[in-house]
């Protein structure tokens, strides 16, 4: 990938070149490298990724900045695709959502999502979400604007109210957001895939479609939603869901037959962890070190 000066450039790079841009969702280092390997030019770090893989809890606020930013690192080290990171409700007032934004683009993170639920959230498609009123997200973003400190950092809002609202009253929200000075819009739990289209026909910033498993939003390809204007496609979870469902056959077949001779097609190989690895040209350099060493 050609090297672009700042995180947020590179991910606004991205979206000019990919229509819509594909953004698949990256819980660790290395399967953000796996996604670089498979053609992906942007990748995402899940609020419910970093609480249910890096601490086994359910994504109800529960964890912080810093553990955010520690997952941040470990992936913005590994490659240089640029990661859209979920901000939650930017943990905290209007101080911690400007440190959140400082914090995350220090970390390497491309940009953010910020949303409009109260600060005890819920997972987008769970029910019984509330939201903060229009005046308060208005607040939280200009919070997150004024903290930038790299004008190319992506802020987007997302908006939980079609659930409660309906469509009218999310608009008018959305109107609001992108008056206060978000890049994009989220636009969560939609439900019918023509509401997409009067998302991306009301609003002059780009709209971002959350294709999550199980949940509320039908699964549409990218072409459709490109076709309905959507900019951005999401897949938060995807590859975790299938890990996790691929371990749980694992380590129930070791623990009931006494061998994993059964599930070793469902293991990703010794070679391709080395080719994704790059294995063999850190190995070349312990090679080259002891032979210089010796002469």
């Amino acid at each position: 990938m050609t090297q672009i000066s700042s995180a947020g450039t590179r991910f606004r790079h991205s979206l000019e070149l990919e229509k819509p841009l594909q953004i698949v969702g990256t819980i660790n280092a290395y399967c953000a490298l796996m996604a670089e390997q498979a053609g992906f030019q942007a990748i995402y770090l899940s609020g419910a990724g970093v609480a249910n893989a890096s601490f086994g809890v359910p994504d109800l606020g529960i964890t912080t900045i810093n553990d955010v930013v520690a997952d941040i690192q470990r992936i913005v080290g590994a490659t240089q695709l640029p990661l859209l990171v979920d901000a939650d409700t930017g943990f905290g007032h209007a101080f911690s959502m400007a440190r959140t934004i400082r914090e995350f683009t220090r970390a390497g993170a491309a940009g953010v999502h910020i949303e409009d639920q109260v600060a005890a959230k819920r997972c987008g498609h769970r029910p019984g979400k509330e939201l903060v009123d229009t005046a308060e997200m208005v607040d939280r973003i200009h919070a997150a604007v004024d903290a930038r400190t790299d004008e190319s950092f992506f802020i987007m809002a997302r908006t939980d109210a079609l659930a409660s609202e309906g469509m009218e009253a999310t608009l008018e929200r959305c109107h609001k957001y992108v008056e206060a000075g978000v890049d994009g819009i989220f636009a969560e739990a939609v439900r019918e895939a023509d509401q997409y289209q009067k998302f991306t026909q009301a609003l002059s910033v780009p709209v971002l479609a959350n294709m999550t498993e199980f949940g509320q939003s039908p699964l549409l390809t990218a072409e459709q939603l490109g076709d309905l204007g959507i900019a951005m496609v999401l897949y938060p979870l995807s590859a975790f869901r299938a890990m996790n469902a691929a371990a749980e056959r694992v380590y129930s077949a070791i623990r009931k037959e006494r061998t994993q001779d059964t599930v070793v097609d469902l293991m990703q190989t010794r070679d391709r962890l080395y080719e994704v690895l790059d294995y063999h040209r850190y190995e070349q350099q312990i090679d080259d070190l002891i032979r210089k060493s010796e002469k």
